[in-house]
C-alpha cells in the first residue's frame, strides 16, 4: 500500500453550518433524515420504549461473485474515499482496506438476486434523493467535498452518488449524537495535495460522548506500483498507462466512545473504490461494515443491534447477514489475547456485482441503519448508574480496542508507516482514555467473566 490515500494538509475550522433546532424526533422526520420516527411498536420495540427506528426503503438487492466491477469507458471523476478497519477516521484506512493482504478474509462471495414484484417502481424516497443537490447540502455538517456544481453537473455518476450518501450518513449521525449530547462537533474541513480532501467532525468530552468522530474522505490521484501490486496480489488484473493507474476513492467511518460503560462503543465505515485502466474501463467495489463493543454483555442490546442489520441484509439477499457477520468477527479478532474486540456486526469488501446500481442500494441500506442500530441503546442506557469498578472495567476493554487499532487494523498500520498522513484522523478512533493492568483476569460467575465469555467464543444474536 502506498501514500495514495494520505496527505499533507491544510485544516480549515469549519465555523459556520446548519445548526440543529429540532430533537432527536424531529431529525427523525425531517426530509433530511434518512429515518422515519414511528409511533407503533412491534415485538423488539418493547426493548427500547418510546420509539421504533425504520429505515426509508431503497427496495434494492443483489449480488454475486466475480472479478471487480467494471463500467463503461467515460470522463472519469476522480475523487473520493475513507478509512477502512477500526481506524475508520482517515482515507487512507479506507484505501488499506481495498489493498491489504487477505489474511483472516474472505472474497465476498454473492448470491444470485433476490427479484421483487416492485423492484421498477421508483418510491418517493428514491425520487426525493434524486433531487437538488444543492438542496441536500443544505443540511451536511459542512459544504462537500467536491464542489456542488461539479456534483451537480455529475449527477448521474456513483461518484457522486456515493458522495451524497456518505455526507448524508455524516450529517444524520452527528445530528443524532449531538441531540442526545447536547454538546457540538467541531467541524474540520481538510486538503490533500494530490487531490480531494476531507471533513471530519469530533466531539470530545461531552455529557454522554468523552469521544466521538465521523469523518468523510474524497480523494483522488494515481496509485503506485506498490498499492497496485497489493491489489493485483488479491486477485485483480489492473493495467495501467505509462505506469499510472488513475483511482478516486470515498466513504465515512466513525468511531464512537461513551463515557457510561453501560453505552457501548460502536464503529462504521462504508467506501467506494475506482481505478480507471489504459484502455479507459474502470474497476470499482464497495465496501464497509458495523460493528458494536459493549464493555458488559446485555442480550436486548445485541439482539437490537444484530437484528437491525439483518433487516438491512435481508432487503437483499437472506445469506448476506449470516456471511457478512462471519467475516465481521474474523476481522476484529485480537490474535494475541485470543478473543474478538466486541460483539461484531457485519463486515465485506470487494463488492462488486451483480451491477453498480444494486451493490450501491445494499451499501445504502447499511449505511442508513448507523443512526437506528445505535441510538435506542444509547437513550436505553442514558441514565443508567455505573460504580468505580464498573468504570475501571471500561478502562481495560478499551485497552483491548486500542491494542487491535494499533496492531491489527490496516488502515491504522498503513497510515502511521506513510509519509504525510494526516495522524490526527487517523488515531481519531482511539478514546481519550483507557488501563492496562498487570495479569488482570476476572473473577468467576461475575459479569466481566461473562462478557470474557462471549469474546471468545462469538454467539449468533438473531
Amino acid at each position: 500500500m502506498a501514500s495514495i490515500v494520505f496527505f499533507s494538509v491544510k485544516k480549515t475550522a469549519q465555523t459556520s453550518r446548519r445548526c440543529l433546532s429540532s430533537h432527536l424526533k424531529g431529525l427523525a422526520n425531517s426530509g433530511d433524515s434518512g429515518w422515519s420516527f414511528c409511533a407503533t411498536h412491534n415485538p423488539s420495540a418493547s426493548l427500547f420504549p418510546g420509539a421504533r427506528w425504520c429505515s426509508r426503503g431503497t427496495g434494492a438487492r443483489f449480488m454475486s461473485h466475480g472479478t471487480a466491477g467494471r463500467s463503461a469507458a467515460g470522463r472519469t471523476r476522480r475523487g473520493a474515499l475513507a478509512l477502512s478497519g477500526a481506524a475508520a477516521v482517515t482515507a487512507a484506512a479506507a484505501v488499506a482496506g481495498f489493498l491489504a493482504n487477505t489474511d483472516h478474509f474472505q472474497r465476498a462471495e454473492m448470491a444470485t438476486r433476490v427479484p421483487r414484484a416492485d423492484e421498477n417502481k421508483r418510491t418517493a424516497a428514491a425520487e426525493e434523493e434524486e433531487g437538488d443537490i444543492a438542496e441536500r447540502c443544505r443540511g451536511f455538517m459542512s459544504p462537500p467535498v467536491t464542489d456542488i456544481s461539479v456534483l451537480q453537473k455529475r449527477k448521474e455518476e456513483m461518484s457522486t452518488k456515493m458522495e451524497m450518501l456518505i455526507m448524508e450518513t455524516q450529517a444524520d449521525f452527528c445530528k443524532a449524537l449531538e441531540e442526545v449530547d447536547g454538546g457540538t462537533f467541531r467541524v474540520d474541513r481538510w486538503d490533500r495535495k494530490e487531490g480531494g480532501g476531507g471533513i471530519s467532525c469530533v466531539m470530545q468530552d461531552g455529557k454522554v460522548f468523552e469521544k466521538a468522530g465521523v469523518n468523510v474522505s474524497v480523494v483522488f490521484g494515481n496509485l503506485t506500483e506498490e498499492a497496485a501490486k497489493q491489489m493485483r496480489s488479491r486477485g485483480k488484473v489492473l493495467k495501467g498507462k505509462d505506469g499510472k493507474l488513475p483511482f478516486c476513492a470515498m466513504g465515512v467511518s466513525s468511531v464512537i466512545h461513551p463515557k457510561n460503560p453501560h453505552i457501548p462503543t460502536v464503529h462504521f465505515n462504508y467506501r467506494y473504490f475506482e481505478i480507471e485502466e489504459e484502455d479507459g474501463t474502470k474497476q470499482w467495489w464497495f465496501g464497509g461494515g458495523t460493528d458494536l463493543t459493549p464493555v458488559y454483555i446485555n442480550k436486548e442490546d445485541g439482539l437490537h443491534f444484530h437484528k437491525t442489520l439483518k433487516e438491512a441484509c435481508d432487503k437483499h439477499h437472506p445469506q448476506y447477514y449470516p456471511d457478512f457477520k462471519k467475516w465481521c468477527d474474523r476481522y476484529f479478532y485480537i490474535r494475541h489475547r485470543g478473543e474478538t474486540r466486541g460483539i461484531g456486526g457485519i463486515f465485506f469488501d470487494d463488492l462488486d456485482s451483480p451491477n453498480q446500481k444494486e451493490a450501491f442500494d445494499f451499501v445504502k441500506s447499511c449505511a442508513r441503519t448507523v443512526v437506528p442500530c445505535y441510538l435506542p441503546i444509547v437513550h436505553k442506557h442514558l441514565n443508567d448508574s455505573f460504580t468505580a469498578e464498573e468504570k475501571n472495567w471500561q478502562q481495560i476493554r478499551r485497552g483491548r480496542y486500542v491494542e487491535f487499532n494499533l496492531v491489527y487494523d490496516r488502515g491504522v498500520k498503513f497510515g502511521l508507516a506513510t509519509p504525510g498522513s494526516r495522524i490526527e484522523s487517523i488515531l481519531m478512533s482511539l478514546p481519550l482514555t483507557a488501563t492496562w493492568e498487570y495479569m488482570h483476569e476476572p473473577a468467576k460467575g461475575s459479569r466481566e467473566a461473562d462478557m470474557m465469555e462471549a469474546l471468545r467464543n462469538p454467539k449468533e444474536w438473531v
